[in-house]
C-alpha cells in the first residue's frame, strides 16, 4: 500500500466543472435533489493551487488570514477544499499539539496527496476526509472555524452544501469565506451572492474585510436562528 493511503487510514480517526447552472434533473445528486438548485453556474476546478506558496507567504496571506479569523492554539478547525495543503499545514502550526486540523477535498487524488504531504511533514494533528458535492461530511459539533478558501464558487449544490454544514460548528463556531468579488465565470463569487445564499440557510453575516493579497475579500459567518427546512430555502437571484 502507498505511503499516502496509509497516511490516510492512520490519521482519519483523529477526528469523530461546468460553466451551466444546474437544474433538476437527473445530472443532480441524489442526495442534493431535496434542496433547490442554485440558479448560478459553477466554476470548474481548473487547479488545486491559487497561486504558489511562496508567493502567498511573501504577501504574509495566510497569517494575516488566520488573525482576522481569530484562529488561537487548541483550536478544532477544517479546511473545506484543501487542495495541496497551503491553509491546512498553516492551521496546523497555528492551533498547536493541543488543536485539531480537518483537511477535506472531494477529489481522491487530492486527498492522497495531501496525505502524502502530512506524513512526510509529521503533522499529528491533521485528519483528512473524503467529501461529496453536495455534503462537506464533518462530524456534528466539532469545529470553531471552518476555512473556505478559494472554493465556494466551485459548490455545485451549495444550499445542500451549506445546510449539512450548520450542525458541524460548535457554540461560537464561524465560516470563514476567502474569495474573489468577481463572477464565478472568473473564479470568484460576487459577495452579495455569497451574502444571500448563507442567509437562505440560516447563517448571519459578522465581518467583512478586503483582502486583496489574499485573492479578495474575507467574510466570516455564524449560524443565526433555526435552520430552514430544505423546501423553504429561497433561491438567490445571480447578480
Amino acid at each position: 500500500m502507498k505511503r499516502a493511503a496509509l497516511a490516510l487510514l492512520t490519521l482519519v480517526p483523529l477526528l469523530g466543472g461546468c460553466d451551466a447552472p444546474w437544474d433538476d434533473s437527473s445530472d443532480r445528486a441524489e442526495t442534493a435533489r431535496d434542496f433547490p438548485p442554485a440558479d448560478r453556474p459553477v466554476a470548474p476546478t481548473v487547479s488545486t493551487k491559487w497561486s504558489t506558496e511562496e508567493a502567498r507567504d511573501r504577501v504574509n496571506e495566510a497569517e494575516d488570514v488566520m488573525d482576522s479569523a481569530d484562529v488561537r492554539p487548541g483550536m478544532t478547525v477544517a479546511d473545506i477544499g484543501a487542495g495541496d495543503g497551503y491553509y491546512t499545514v498553516r492551521l496546523a502550526q497555528r492551533v498547536g499539539a493541543g488543536g485539531r486540523v480537518l483537511a477535506q477535498d472531494i477529489m481522491p487524488q487530492v486527498i492522497e496527496r495531501l496525505a502524502d504531504r502530512v506524513a512526510r511533514e509529521r503533522l499529528d494533528n491533521v485528519s483528512l476526509k473524503l467529501g461529496a458535492v453536495d455534503d462537506p461530511r464533518l462530524p456534528e459539533d466539532s469545529f470553531d472555524r471552518v476555512f473556505m478558501v478559494h472554493m465556494y464558487h466551485e459548490i455545485g449544490e451549495p444550499y445542500a452544501f451549506l445546510w449539512r454544514l450548520r450542525p458541524a460548528l460548535r457554540q461560537g463556531g464561524q465560516v470563514i469565506v476567502v474569495d474573489g468579488d468577481r463572477p464565478i465565470a472568473q473564479h470568484g463569487t460576487p459577495f452579495r451572492l455569497l451574502v444571500c445564499e448563507f442567509q437562505a440557510v440560516g447563517y448571519k453575516l459578522v465581518s467583512y474585510d478586503d483582502k486583496q493579497h489574499a485573492g479578495g475579500y474575507l467574510a466570516r459567518f455564524v449560524p443565526t436562528g433555526k435552520r430552514p427546512e430544505p423546501e423553504a430555502i429561497k433561491v438567490c437571484d445571480n447578480p
